[in-house]
């Protein structure tokens, strides 16, 4: 059995990994490289792979990095079923409708290339194949997989494959710990090979409590300052997790400032209905809200802006004022047209809440730019930029430790994937260091022998 690494390898983006028995291939994600461009270059050089030969998709989760590329692969030949949880498929979709737009949209205005049509997305989606987390899917008659919690975004998951006698996990992305609306992740079970994501594999978070805390005083200060307030957020979860703090600030705890709050991100407005269909995904405390008729994700202060005439209105509403829209590396998406007009404010703030991959606009203003290209100009940054780990949907390194440790069987082997160089070796070190685990971290194209 043979085990390729065709992206997240060495970098967070672009996962892809085919898994080769005896008799079949299957191919588990096919997400989008993402960096300084919406559409990185990348993506459209030719799959090392056949995609005609896969016998089958399966996917982790709905993010952009591990879904992007999925119709790319049907428009190259691929036909096979794509397995991912029944709210994964939904989201999906929603998200390769929404990349298409970005990416018409950069083809009409910068000449980008686009990598497939609305045809190819139709295609894909009729492939899809909704499971239940916990039940045991036969991927084909020599490979058996399980899809579990993984805590990270709305249906996301961590998939446990069955072949040839040995059984490998694939993290997808793991969960931060104590996050609202998700149950925590699920306990990993008992693995000889392990393909971890690394992403914050070198680093801690600050404490939910700290961070929703720091939140809060970031809202008030930008207030004072009399600015716009920025909030680059990731459609799916970090944008409806950031609705569930404010909700609670403003009708729980009463301290939420009074200015006008603007949803100004297409995908997640159209992702809402999905949350509100699965309330069986729903923790403990999400699901006593709903129960009692209280819809977290709305609150007084909150307006959404789903057409671009109801965006470009913002622009009129009077300071202080907060803006919540993708994407959330900054690399395409609404958040562009607010960072344009405001990043060069001093009296404006611009509030980091997720992870940053190398080369995007989001990772430049983290590093500290002094000045920006957007739209072909160039902007210089004097707003104030602060960043949140703790409101990361991504686990730290505790966190990754903590669940590779309370496994049902310790791993013989786990692969750092989807993290920058020091942060999955960090990782792989402290993996060995402390459970004394084979570790490696993979390069791209590589494939090793699973024996």
């Amino acid at each position: 059995m043979k085990l390729s690494f065709y992206g997240a390898a060495h970098e967070v983006t672009g996962s892809c990994f085919l898994l080769e028995t005896e008799k079949r291939k299957i191919l588990v994600d096919c997400g989008m490289f993402q960096g300084s461009n919406f559409n990185e270059a990348k993506n459209h050089n030719g799959f090392i792979f056949n995609p005609k030969k896969i016998d089958a998709l399966l996917v982790t989760h709905g993010h952009l990095d591990h879904v992007g590329r999925i119709p790319k692969l049907v428009k190259d030949g691929f036909s096979g079923p794509i397995y991912m949880t029944k709210a994964t498929c939904e989201l999906a979709m929603l998200i390769w409708e929404d990349a298409y737009k970005i990416m018409e949209y950069n083809h009409k205005k910068f000449q980008s290339p686009i990598l497939y049509n609305e045809e190819d997305i139709e295609r894909a989606h009729a492939l899809c194949r909704g499971v239940d987390y916990h039940d045991s899917v036969a991927v084909t008659e020599d490979i058996t997989a399980v899809w579990k919690d993984a805590g990270h975004i709305f249906g996301a998951s961590f998939i446990e494959v069955s072949a040839e006698g040995k059984n490998i996990a694939f993290s997808g992305d793991i969960g931060n710990s104590g996050v609202p609306i998700l149950k925590e992740t699920d306990q990993l079970g008992e693995v000889d090979i392990l393909l971890c994501e690394s992403t914050y594999g070198d680093r801690t978070h600050e404490s939910r409590k700290e961070s929703v805390d720091l939140i809060l005083k970031l809202i008030k200060e930008g207030c004072a300052r009399g600015g716009a307030i920025m909030i680059p957020a990731f459609s799916l979860e970090r944008t409806q997790e950031f609705l569930y703090d404010l909700n609670k600030m403003s009708e729980h705890d009463k301290t939420l400032p009074h200015i006008p709050i603007f949803l100004d991100s297409p995908l997640a407005i159209k992702a809402l209905p999905v949350y509100k269909k699965y309330p069986q995904y729903y923790d403990r405390q999400a699901r006593i809200l709903t129960e009692a008729g209280d819809d977290f994700l709305k609150f007084p202060e909150l307006e959404i802006t789903s057409t671009p005439q109801q965006s470009k209105r913002i622009n009129d509403v009077p300071m202080p004022k907060m803006i919540i829209a993708g994407s959330g590396m900054m690399n395409g998406g609404r958040i562009l047209h607010h960072a344009f007009r405001y990043l060069s404010d001093p009296k404006s703030t611009l509030i980091i809440v997720g992870y940053q991959a190398s080369g995007t606009l989001g990772r430049k203003l983290y590093e500290g730019a002094e000045k920006v290209k957007i739209f072909g100009k160039d902007i210089e940054v004097k707003c104030v930029i602060k960043a949140i780990g703790g409101l990361s949907a991504h686990g730290d390194q505790n966190k990754l430790l903590s669940w590779i440790r309370g496994a049902e069987k310790i791993p013989e082997k786990v692969y750092c994937i989807h993290g920058e160089s020091h942060a999955a070796t960090a990782l792989g070190h402290r993996l060995q260091k402390d459970l004394g685990i084979k570790t490696f971290v993979p390069e791209f194209g590589e494939t090793v022998e699973i024996t």
